[in-house]
């Protein structure tokens, strides 16, 4: 079989050719069904949260795209993120179990993820468990019009921001050397990774705006009540 062979020569398809990861064994699912998985989970969740979200009447549509986008994103940071962050052999999997072949297909992008590099594992792990929980209370706090929303959902963006920010950063820092081919770095790399620049960008600037105009209209009630005090 491939993967027995690969398990005792410990050959891979990544970047760079002399990465060793003794035990490798090749992913079973194709790039077209690990990405169409992706794909129709991702389009569930986003389905449902929209219908979900309809329930009530006060939500604009754009406070309803915002808790697709939460659910979404959430989901992906505890489940696949999650997921690699805690399995540190997850490239030696032999049972097709879909979060090892996910990264065993993300790796030919960045090969980071199989060879477990610190900066990769630590910036994974710490979205997992901080702002996988953090977005899915998102989703919450818009739901309930709560009055921490904007506050949370700019911390969770600029948490995101950041974290891309050292994962480029670092990947440059380092040769930038990682994916297999151009169409991987691209493809996998860069376009994946894209989401989470723009939508955290234009969230963080939406909830600058929506905090700093509270914060203004709080400041002119409160010198209106000295003003009549006086």
């Amino acid at each position: 079989m491939e993967g027995s062979d690969a398990g005792i020569y410990g050959n891979h398809p990544y970047a760079p050719t002399d990465l060793k990861l003794p035990g490798f064994v090749p992913g079973f699912l194709s790039q077209s069904t690990i990405v169409g998985v992706y794909g129709v989970s991702s389009l569930l969740v986003v389905s449902l949260t929209w219908l979900f979200s309809g329930r009530s009447p006060r939500k604009s549509k754009l406070d309803r795209w915002l808790m697709c986008w939460w659910a979404f994103t959430g989901l992906t940071h505890l489940i696949l993120e999650g997921y690699f962050a805690f399995a540190p052999e997850f490239y030696k999997d032999e049972t097709a179990w879909y979060p090892a072949e996910v990264w065993k297909e993300y790796s030919k992008g960045d090969s980071r993820y199989a060879a477990r590099d610190a900066g990769v594992v630590a910036v994974e792990g710490l979205t997992a468990v901080i702002e996988g929980p953090a977005s899915l209370l998102a989703v919450y706090a818009i739901s309930k019009g709560k009055s921490y929303s904007y506050i949370l959902q700019f911390a969770i963006s600029l948490g995101q921001l950041y974290g891309t920010a050292v994962y480029f950063i670092t990947a440059y820092l380092d040769g930038d050397k990682f994916a297999t081919s151009s169409f991987y770095y691209y493809a996998y790399y860069i376009a994946a990774n894209a989401s989470w620049v723009v939508i955290p960008t234009l969230i963080s600037i939406r909830c600058w705006k929506k905090i700093s105009a509270a914060v203004q209209v709080q400041g002119q009630g409160q010198g209106q009540k000295k003003n009549k005090t006086r």
